[in-house]
Formats: C-alpha cells, structure tokens, sequence
C-alpha cells in the first residue's frame, strides 16, 4: 500500500469516526451505513480529482506473507 492509499484510508477512518460520534451512531447497521457513505465520498472526491483509484494503485512485488516468510528464514540463519 503506498502513501495515496493509506493517506485516503486514513482520511475515510478519522472522516468516520467523527461522523459516528458526532450523530452519535449507536447501531451497527446504522454504523455500516455511515462507513459506506462516507467512503463513497471518499472516492468521488478521488475520482473527480482525477486520482488513481485504489484499485488501480500499483501493487507490491511480493505480498506481506512472503516478505514476513524471508525475514523469518533471515533471522533463523543468524
């Protein structure tokens, strides 16, 4: 994940959270409801700015589990 996709993860989860507690969302369904909208927001903005969209953001060569996997076998040699 690079720093565009975490920035707007970031920005959808503070956005979130403040909106919970300032209509002070208590049920689950409700707080679903709020954490879609507000993501869908989230990605007009994305999208009307002419960002990349998190889907089409450049993938890592290798996935957490493989580099997890050779720093696990590094330290093991040590």
């Amino acid at each position: 994940m690079g720093s565009e996709e975490l920035a707007a993860n970031l920005f959808r989860i503070t956005q979130t959270e403040s909106k919970l507690k300032k209509d002070k969302v208590s049920s689950e369904e409700d707080a679903n409801k709020t954490h879609y909208n507000i993501g869908k927001n989230i990605r007009e903005v994305i999208a009307k700015n002419g960002g990349t969209m998190p889907e089409d953001l450049p993938t890592p060569k290798k996935s957490l589990k493989e580099l997890e996997k050779e720093n696990k076998k590094s330290l093991k040699k040590k």
